[in-house]
């Protein structure tokens, strides 16, 4: 049994977000994979299903993102799991824009997303970082991460989504470090990692 944690703010002001990033991921996990309809409980909503064999709950805590944690604890608590079911999908203003990255535990870097769930489960839960990049300035970063993805910027996102919820029974069955290989290696096949290989490298790959 899993628990996958979208996080983001409810709301249509909120859907295109960078913060809510975890929501549109949690929600193409869904789709994806045929998952139940969403309905409301533990402060938010949940659909379930099965990744590669596995079973797993997605949740969206609709408690707004400084409040995730209550949701989160409600969820663990009605399935008596503990924090290394968890994982949690979320936006990374530290990782480039499309990178991703999957650790266990470690800092919030400010996330108050995460610093609401790790005060409510404990810290040692597996964390998805979706980048968004950084604006450059932290007095920049609320307004940064509250913004739209600019239209430019929706091919990557889509792109992110759609490979994330094909890999996301990788996750369920404990394979992150494949996960995060498989995404980043889907990713670069799309080109979306062309700019990074020529400021890196000098030419493009052939």
């Amino acid at each position: 049994m899993r628990l996958f944690v979208g996080l983001g703010n409810p709301g249509a002001k909120y859907q295109d977000n960078r913060h809510n990033i975890g929501f549109m991921v949690i929600d193409q996990i869904a789709r994806r994979h045929g998952f139940s309809p969403w309905r409301r409980r533990f402060q938010g909503e949940t659909a379930d299903g099965t990744l590669d064999g596995e079973r797993v709950t997605l949740l969206k805590p609709l408690t707004y993102m400084n409040e995730s944690g209550r949701a989160v604890q409600d969820a663990a608590s009605f399935y008596k799991i503990g924090q290394s079911e968890v994982a949690v999908f979320h936006d990374e203003i530290e990782l480039p824009p499309a990178k991703v990255r999957v650790k266990v535990g470690g800092g919030i870097a400010g996330h108050n997303g995460l610093r609401s769930i790790s005060a409510h489960i404990g810290n040692d839960y597996l964390r998805v970082r979706l980048g968004v990049g950084h604006p450059g300035a932290k007095e920049l970063v609320h307004n940064h991460v509250l913004g739209d993805f600019a239209k430019s910027e929706r091919p990557w996102v889509e792109a992110l989504c759609e490979i994330a919820a094909d890999n996301a029974g990788l996750i369920a069955t404990g394979k992150d470090a494949t996960f995060a290989n498989k995404v980043h290696l889907a990713m670069q096949a799309k080109g979306f990692y062309d700019n990074e290989k020529q400021v890196k490298g000098g030419e493009r790959d052939k």
